[in-house]
């Protein structure tokens, strides 16, 4: 299960902009994905086991001499270093690009990663000769790691404005994501394909793990809820006021609070902006995209990142 995405007490291994028409009580009756009601007794009754953290997958042993990221992806993408279609796992690759870093790409999933979240850096040997593989890198520590490789990590604004400003994109623009990817029934079909296929092919199994991304994607909305429910219309007010604000930040300027090079702030957007403008993923719903549409800046912000850093 996408983590970065999704609390991580799930069981699953690792957004003209109107709203959506459907209710939540209408996008649950309707959607194709959803589990019969003996079946969910069943899986309620004895839920899937959150097992403990996995050791490092044998595969990262075979790439000695090089940095490895390990992300949501596939092989086609990661052999051509594609963006990961996971906006956590899209963002440390925008860093890292900045940062001039050169490193692959592998498909991997939060079962495999050490710590249980996707993305992780599996560093390359410190010597061709040496048959020791340097522990891995969770998340959480790539951006110091990423100092200690290169003289090019980026700076962050010291402007007072920063965090409120990284603020909106870790919780708005998240919080649209996980509605409009997860929970809105046109997009049952785009769940299945990025992250509940290639986990199993076995029916009632996909039936259940979709039946809890759909409940960790809920929960997590509406533990930000004053209301503790998922209000689609607080969402998608929240997600346009957002890009409005962004917008006004960016201005004309390339990146944002007018740095010399790209930061983590502009990578946490293009994670974002990306997923949700990028015509390959097959959304069935994409409301989100009219509103980005709505600022040109923006667009040209996700374009100038794919184009000179992808």
């Amino acid at each position: 299960m996408p983590k970065d995405d999704i609390p991580p007490r799930t069981s699953m291994t690792q957004t003209a902009g109107g709203p959506p028409a459907a209710t939540w009580s209408q996008q649950q009756q309707s959607s194709i994905f959803r589990i019969p009601p003996p079946l969910k007794r069943v899986f309620d009754k004895f839920p899937l086991v959150q097992y403990g953290e996995n050791e490092l997958p044998l595969r990262a042993s075979r790439q000695k001499d090089q940095h490895v990221l390990h992300v949501f992806t596939t092989l086609e993408d990661a052999k051509k270093g594609r963006p990961s279609f996971n906006p956590g796992c899209l963002k440390w690759q925008a860093y890292l690009n900045f940062s001039g870093l050169e490193y692959s790409t592998i498909p991997s999933s939060n079962h495999g990663s050490p710590s249980g979240i996707l993305p992780f850096m599996q560093p390359a040997a410190q010597a061709k000769e040496s048959s020791t593989i340097p522990d891995a890198v969770p998340s959480n520590k790539l951006r110091k790691w990423a100092t200690t490789q290169t003289s090019k990590a980026t700076e962050e604004s010291e402007d007072l404005r920063y965090e409120s400003y990284a603020s909106l994109v870790n919780n708005a623009l998240r919080k649209a994501w996980l509605y409009q990817l997860y929970l809105h029934p046109s997009n049952a079909s785009l769940v299945h394909k990025l992250y509940v296929a290639p986990c199993s092919s076995t029916l009632p199994v996909q039936l259940a793990i979709y039946h809890q991304l759909r409940d960790a994607a809920e929960s997590e909305l509406c533990k930000s809820s004053y209301s503790n429910t998922v209000s689609e219309e607080d969402i998608i007010r929240d997600a346009r006021s957002a890009f409005s604000a962004l917008s006004e930040l960016l201005g004309e300027g390339e990146w944002f609070f007018s740095q010399s090079q790209p930061s983590m702030l502009d990578a946490s957007i293009f994670a974002y902006t990306h997923l949700i403008l990028d015509e390959e993923l097959p959304w069935g719903s994409n409301g989100l995209a009219t509103q980005i549409a709505q600022h040109q800046n923006l667009v040209n912000h996700r374009n100038r990142v794919l184009d000179q850093y992808f």
